[in-house]
């Protein structure tokens, strides 16, 4: 008799991003994410973070005072990082990540193909950023699904 405990696809895709958000170097949020395809296979997964070649140690991690001393101009979105770590097209793939795209992001992802987005916390809902996200999303047929955060639990060695 096969077990009965096991986690559904939904818990898997989500901590894979709460397991990518982990990466994150960022003092503050550490934002993950994971592409499925129809298929339920993974093709892209990201976290927030500085470009290649740029060191985490020279760039700031500030998240206030003057916009060029800040994270704000360096730091990609684990979205982007998501789509742009991909080898396959994006058409008609669901997003799992852990905070609501903001509305750059929600550029990208409609440009990519992704048709769901499923997001485990929206704690900025109340910004213009989100709520533009929100509206150009819904506009352009994206599926968004709140579901709860699933606790990823590592032991450091």
């Amino acid at each position: 008799m096969k077990r009965k405990d096991y986690i559904e696809w939904d818990a898997y895709f989500m901590g894979v991003a709460e397991l990518s958000a982990m990466r994150s170097k960022d003092p503050n949020t550490q934002v993950g994410a994971c592409i499925v395809n129809q298929k339920k296979r993974i093709v892209g997964i990201g976290y927030n973070g500085f470009p290649i070649g740029l060191s985490d140690d020279d760039y700031p991690w500030e998240s206030e005072g003057n916009f060029l001393n800040t994270k704000y101009p360096y730091v990609v979105h684990a979205e982007p990082n998501a789509i742009l770590n991909s080898t396959v097209s994006l058409d008609d793939a669901t997003l799992y990540v852990t905070l609501f795209p903001c509305h750059e992001c929600a550029k990208l992802i409609i440009q990519s193909g992704i048709r769901e987005i499923v997001y485990a916390a929206n704690k900025y809902q109340e910004e213009e950023s989100v709520k533009a996200s929100m509206r150009m999303l819904q506009d352009a047929g994206v599926s968004l699904r709140q579901m709860p955060a699933v606790r990823v639990v590592l032991e450091h060695a």
